[in-house]
């Protein structure tokens, strides 16, 4: 079922832990940890365990970027599989909101991409019709997004010589959402063209027409909806809802009275508060919503009325993408949880900020109280659904450890022994740091520091520059794209040192790094814990020259922690090395090239496209004519930046043609 494409067998300790993680879950243990140290290759020992189990498998990302980087490496390693990428709506879309403080009411943004939108389809249609399955997901996954069996449920199924009528055709097309577009023929659209109705399904790259002969089905084509070529002919076809959230008609009545019902109980309960506003407002918004759904099947925001179309209790767990799975496959799938220290606090979190959210506005009469049931899952409630868990990181937190079996991945196919660890005195470090510097920069190598606060960072990055180092710093003030850009300026030779905070973590990878120093080592915290020690360590796990200062007047017990684990990781790999005679080697790696590429943006527009030329583009200064072709060229970009999965610069585009068309 599962077919891995590689031309790199397993070697180090991949094969061991490999083959520790499929015995395990040969013999239904639940929790699994995969302890791989930076540069171990923990994707492919991941890949690997997919394919000797051949499991449906769901792995979770603490972010959409890393969530996006796996997406890609597993859609190689599974060229011939059902590989889809989940991310969450809010990457394109505004959730409601009210800031009472400001009297400020943020409508929920309906205006989805398409990609996104074709992505977050494909992947539960796949896991509905297909068992070979890996969907690569951010956080958002354990978000409410209607239940399977609903879903499911709002299908067009039709074979090739089935009696027909074109007109229930087109009444179930509309009831899954799809729209008619005669002129615009885009995903979740469909168009009637005498006997032929082409419809373009919303999770399919392919367009399909159905052909009608006298009451019959004479035949289906799959065609390219940009040339109208075909593809092949099926004898059998099944269409997919457009949206996510579906609710059957057949209820509505019964549904309808139970809302009515929580209405006139609310809004009697905020004219008894002396709320009139927000009275008149609730009843305003669910008269409007209910009307809405009752004429077309949908409104913007059907989800918070969810809990009624679903028939739950109040409290009871919504429908999320890990009910695809578990209602799909029972217990036979398996879950990675990528970056675990990092991703599973997230996963307890995110219950609590979207209660907040939605708490004001119940109370200031944007909402029932039953929207508080359109909501991520809780994590107590998360952690039943999966039989099968393995929790991915260099540094596993203690939840994740005392819990699991745990498969150790210590050897590095280069050779390289993580860095050699110095202690120093905190008093003078910046002296001693500048030297240590100078030395580092006459042999063209780079350096790494991470400090507590972006002020200190903006202030020692001057500092340097006075004393003639070139350095630069890297904080969140600073925007995701740009920070690519300092990156590969760094790897370019534009300057010696990078200065940052937290930013200087996971996801880095900077083969020219030859030290990484941690300046306050011994303020306990957050940003100098155990794990984020080791993982700041490991930034300099890539140049077989590498060293790391920790400059700290008191050893804390997270240095020590730390400093033990990278003492036991070192010996591990140099014992390896000369078991099997293997000689470190430093990575080398290309500079990709910029996310931006100049000469595709010289096809779309007359100067070079970067945030500098959206921020200076303004509607008062375009002519009508220069405003439509420009909102033209903007579209074309957007596209072509989500496809390269560039989301925030997508954003920024989209919000821009907003204020065009404003």
């Amino acid at each position: 079922m599962f077919k891995l494409t590689s031309s790199f067998l397993p070697t180090g300790d991949q094969p061991q832990a490999i083959e520790k993680l499929v015995k395990s879950i040969e013999k239904k243990l639940k929790n699994q940890v995969l302890l791989g140290v930076t540069g171990s290759g923990k994707t492919f020992t991941m890949a690997n365990v997919i394919q000797k189990t051949q499991l449906p498998t769901l792995i979770i990302s603490h972010n959409k970027t890393l969530a996006g980087q796996l997406y890609q490496e597993f859609r190689d390693f599974f060229p011939e599989n059902a590989v889809s990428y989940f991310i969450s709506y809010y990457d394109y879309y505004q959730p409601e909101a009210y800031i009472p403080t400001t009297d400020t009411y943020i409508e929920k943004e309906a205006q989805i991409n398409e990609l996104i939108d074709k992505l977050r389809l494909q992947s539960t249609t796949n896991i509905l019709t297909r068992k070979d399955v890996i969907v690569v997901a951010s956080v958002s996954c354990i978000y409410n997004i209607g239940s399977p069996a609903e879903y499911g449920k709002f299908i067009l199924e039709l074979e090739v010589g089935q009696e027909v009528d074109q007109k229930s055709i087109l009444k179930r097309l509309t009831e899954l959402q799809y729209e008619r577009s005669e002129f615009e023929f885009k995903r979740g659209t469909f168009r009637v063209r005498g006997e032929r109705i082409d419809i373009y399904p919303a999770y399919e790259d392919f367009g399909y027409s159905v052909l009608i002969d006298s009451s019959k089905v004479k035949k289906f084509e799959k065609f390219d909806p940009l040339t109208g070529g075909r593809i092949t002919n099926v004898q059998k076809l099944i269409i997919y809802p457009a949206k996510h959230y579906m609710m059957d008609p057949d209820v509505f009545g019964s549904v309808e009275q139970q809302i009515r019902g929580d209405l006139k109980k609310e809004s009697e309960q905020l004219k008894k508060q002396n709320k009139l506003i927000e009275m008149q407002r609730l009843i305003q918004r669910v008269n409007y919503d209910l009307e809405m759904i009752k004429e077309v099947g949908y409104v913007n925001g059907i989800e918070n009325y969810s809990r009624y179309f679903d028939g739950r209790s109040i409290g009871d767990p919504p429908y999320s993408l890990v009910d695809y799975f578990k209602e799909t496959y029972k217990d036979n799938w398996l879950l990675f949880i990528d970056e675990s220290h990092m991703t599973v606090p997230q996963l307890r979190g995110m219950y609590n900020g979207d209660h907040s959210r939605k708490k004001t506005l119940i109370e200031f009469g944007f909402r029932l109280k039953a929207s508080l049931d359109n909501r991520p899952l809780k994590f107590e409630e998360f952690y039943p659904m999966a039989s099968k868990m393995i929790y991915v990181s260099a540094t596993p937190d203690e939840w994740e450890l005392k819990r699991s079996q745990v498969a150790e991945q210590l050897i590095r196919p280069t050779g390289i022994i993580d860095p050699q660890i110095i202690i120093r005195k905190a008093t003078g470090e910046i002296p001693d740091l500048v030297k240590e510097i100078e030395i580092r920069a006459k042999k063209g190598d780079k350096v790494l520091v991470t400090t507590l606060t972006k002020k200190t960072a903006e202030d020692l990055s001057s500092y340097l520059k006075e004393k003639n180092i070139r350095a630069s710093y890297l904080h969140s003030d600073i925007k995701t794209l740009e920070r690519s850009d300092i990156l590969d300026n760094l790897r370019k030779g534009e300057f010696d040192v990078l200065i940052g905070v937290n930013l200087l973590r996971e996801g880095l990878d900077l083969p020219e790094v030859s030290l990484v120093a941690i300046l306050d080592a011994d303020k306990e915290g957050f940003l100098r814990s155990k794990t984020s020690l080791v993982q700041t360590m490991g930034r300099a796990a890539r140049n077989i020259t590498s060293q790391v200062i920790l400059y700290a007047d008191t050893i804390t017990k997270s240095i020590k922690q730390a400093v033990s684990e990278i003492e036991r990781r070192r010996r591990y790999q140099t014992d390896y090395n000369k078991k099997h005679n293997i000689t470190p080697r430093t990575i080398y790696k290309p500079i990709r090239e910029r996310i931006i590429d100049k000469e595709q943006e010289a096809l779309l527009f007359d100067r070079p496209f970067d945030h500098d030329y959206l921020k200076n583009l303004k509607p008062e200064s375009l002519t009508p004519y220069d405003k439509k072709k420009t909102i033209k060229k903007l579209e074309q970009e957007m596209k072509r930046q989500a496809e390269e999965l560039n989301f925030e610069l997508a954003i920024k585009i989209r919000e821009k043609v907003k204020q065009l068309n404003g």
